[in-house]
Parts: C-alpha cells; structure tokens; sequence
C-alpha cells in the first residue's frame, strides 16, 4: 500500500512505524510541515494516511500557518474513504476533522502510564484484546479531544479519559505513542525537556528513561494495530 505521513517537527517522526512498513513491503512518503519546501500530495495518490505528533495545539493557525492546509488535506482524505491513523497531536487533528473539540486536558500526562478499555471498547473484539490487561505506554500530551461524535470511544488512564477512538473501520486515533523508539524517546525528552515540569502526571527524565523497559511491548500493540488497521 502506498501509505503516507505527516511530520509536525524533527523530533517526532514515524519511528517504528516506518520500519514496520518498510518490513512488510509499503511503499512510504512524507510531508514534513518544518521544511520549507513540504508539499502534500494528491489524495488519490495515497492508500492511507498517518498523522504524528507535536508540541504544537491543533488551533494555533497564526503560528503554524500550513494547520489549515493539513486540516484541509485530512478531511479530503476522510471523504475520499483514506484509511488514517493521528497519534497525540495527529489524533487531535483528526478529532477536529471529525467535528470534534480540542481543550486542555485534565492533567498533563507525560512518560509511562497504563490505559485501559472502556466498556463501549468491548464491541470491537480485536482491539479490546490488545489493552484488556492495561498495557503501559508512552504519552507526551497537555490537549485532549473529545470523541467525534459516531466514533467508539476506547481507551482511558488514571489522568485522562478519551484516550483512543475509532470509526468506520478506517479511522483511528492515539492520543499516546506507541511507535516510540529508545532513540525516538531519547529525541522526545532533549526537544522537550521544558514540558517535564514536576505536574502529578509528568514523570521525570529517569522515570521516562527506566520506562523504556515497555518499549518492546508498545510495538508489539503498534505491530498488531497497523496489521487491523491496513486489512481492514
């Protein structure tokens, strides 16, 4: 499949995203918003979209002028019937395609915590399979969305409710990351180092580094994810 995806900053990239795409024969390429020249393709050129990260929010157009070309190009790609995958800031942006709202989370959540399914996770078997033992993964947010309405609501944590969401089977958003890396968190953690501020939910470069131990567990889920996610 010829699957495509945005990047918001250098730091935060597919990860193993795009070694598992590269692994299982896609054919990969990018718009990378922090270079001059980045340039989105036509939407019948891709089979699927993925939408990563960044400390940027989904409304700061006056900064971030290319926000309203990138909403634009995803609700094309929805209406064309793409399959697309937001993580953090990507699922946000997707959120607020989809109709929805962006706000302040409850807590800033940063470094490894569990999620866990909601009830309405149950109705969609496979996914539920995934997080019914609470998994711990890699969050780096300080926004939350609400759920689009007609979506699944799937996931929570201790600090956040609306955590995943899904629709029509070709849609789905991760407002945690499970495409990290040792390097990609090491990257994470020297770029932003200024959002480890000390908050209930903000873990501590030490804390963020032992963590790493659930490293290969979140690609584990990733792997499966993008396995549905791309058949289905």
């Amino acid at each position: 499949m010829r699957i495509h995806y945005l990047q918001h900053v250098p730091f935060e990239g597919p990860a193993f995203i795009a070694s598992w795409l590269n692994e299982n024969g896609h054919l990969i390429s990018a718009t990378r918003f922090f270079d001059a020249a980045a340039q989105l393709p036509a939407v019948g050129a891709i089979d699927a979209l993925v939408v990563m990260g960044g400390p940027m929010g989904v409304y700061d157009e006056e900064q971030y002028a290319w926000l309203a070309e990138e909403k634009t190009f995803i609700k094309a790609c929805i209406s064309a019937g793409k399959k697309v995958l937001g993580i953090c800031l990507g699922a946000q942006l997707l959120a607020v395609c989809l109709g929805a709202k962006v706000q302040a989370a409850a807590h800033k959540e940063i470094g490894w915590f569990e999620v866990w399914p909601t009830a309405a996770c149950r109705a969609l078997t496979w996914f539920y399979e995934l997080f019914k033992e609470r998994p711990v993964v890699f969050h780096w947010h300080g926004d939350r969305f609400d759920i689009p309405d007609g979506c699944v609501d799937l996931l929570a944590s201790s600090a956040n409710t609306n955590q995943a969401f899904y629709y029509d089977e070709h849609i789905l958003g991760l407002q945690f990351h499970l495409e990290v890396t040792g390097d990609s968190v090491d990257e994470l953690v020297q770029a932003a180092s200024n959002d480890l501020d000390a908050s209930a939910c903000v873990q501590t470069a030490d804390e963020i580094e032992t963590g790493k131990c659930n490293l290969g567990h979140c690609n584990k889920i990733m792997t499966a994810v993008l396995t549905h996610w791309l058949s289905a």
